[in-house]
């Protein structure tokens, strides 16, 4: 009886040490993770968040090869906080992207100040309408399942209680950060050529009738032509950057060609 309560007790202790290193590295990607990990979603929710992951992504993880000591601890928790870092940053570059790209489009329409505070990081109306709009868009196609997969992906590339090479990480991030105003900028470019269009229609109608106020003339034209561009070509960039997110979270590590 005592030998069965014994075997029992190391097993339980294998499951909570597996548990914990897997909690950690899954805590430290919630808090950054789009959707979940937003400031206006209480602590208790993102706690509940990251047990949830750890459920699903523990089965299916090695455990820690080393042993439960008080020094072993503070190593996992370093290590593992910062993959799940590594990981979470690489996500919230999309926010960003969107971020961004609303800003660009918002600026170039004359559109940057309405609306500015409606989100926790101040944007304008066309960013807001874009990131809730992307935030939506990943929950609806399952991200919650693509990041469940990525997780259990990233101990191929980042081992548990192995710290990742500083100079592959400064490298990747650079990468990372490049790809995601890449991205902004391709995703703003429609209000850009717009805003250029009406500029030089504008010269050109001050050119020809000097008497003519046409700043009051376009203004109006330049915000309604904005608003309508964003209806029509929402639906296509918000696909153009969930591909974009698919693709990074399929491979978080690889390079950026």
């Amino acid at each position: 009886m005592m030998q069965n309560l014994a075997e029992l007790m190391d097993i339980t202790d294998a499951l909570l040490w597996q548990g914990f290193a897997v909690f950690v590295r899954v805590s430290a990607l919630v808090s950054l993770l789009p959707a979940f990990g937003e400031q206006s979603v209480p602590a208790r929710v993102k706690l509940g968040i990251a047990l949830a992951f750890t459920f699903i992504i523990a089965p299916a993880v090695s455990a820690p090869v080393q042993p439960m000591q008080f020094e072993t601890v503070f190593w996992i928790i370093f290590t593992e906080i910062t993959a799940g870092l590594i990981l979470g940053i690489g996500i919230r570059l999309f926010i960003l992207a969107l971020q961004t790209a609303g800003s660009i489009a918002a600026q170039s329409t004359s559109l940057a100040q309405i609306l500015g505070g409606a989100m926790a990081e101040p944007v304008p109306a066309m960013g807001h309408i874009l990131v809730m709009g992307g935030l939506a868009l990943a929950v609806m196609t399952g991200l919650h399942v693509r990041v469940s997969e990525m997780v259990i992906l990233s101990y191929q590339m980042l081992p548990m209680g192995q710290f990742p090479s500083g100079a592959d990480v400064s490298e990747w991030g650079v990468d990372q950060i490049r790809r995601a105003f890449s991205l902004a900028f391709t995703l703003a470019a429609p209000f850009v050529v717009l805003s250029v269009l009406y500029n030089v229609a504008l010269g050109v109608i001050n050119k020809a009738m000097p008497q003519l106020m046409v700043a009051f003339v376009g203004a109006p034209v330049i915000t309604a032509g904005g608003l309508m561009l964003l209806c029509l070509s929402a639906p296509l960039l918000l696909s153009t950057w969930l591909e974009a997110l698919n693709n990074f979270i399929a491979n978080p590590l690889e390079p950026v060609p």
